[in-house]
């Protein structure tokens, strides 16, 4: 059940910034599908573990590319 909550607050965080998480948009790249900026996406990043309670290690985000691998970040 705590899975579920996780998600609702992780989409809520997305509709925030305006990503759609439905269909392949959950796999767009945030600089050149979604057109964002690195320090609009670092903010959504701290939002998630605000929200989450979660802290994701600073290598891994950098690796980060789409809303997907965020996900899976928060959710593991």
């Amino acid at each position: 059940m705590k899975n579920y909550t996780d998600l609702r607050k992780i989409s809520k965080v997305f509709q925030q910034y305006g990503i759609d998480l439905t269909g392949k948009r959950k796999y767009a790249s945030f600089e050149s599908d979604l057109r964002m900026d690195k320090v609009f996406v670092s903010g959504l990043i701290f939002e998630l573990e605000y929200e989450l309670r979660k802290q994701i290690a600073d290598d891994k985000v950098e690796e980060v590319q789409a809303p997907a691998q965020i996900i899976e970040l928060l959710m593991s």
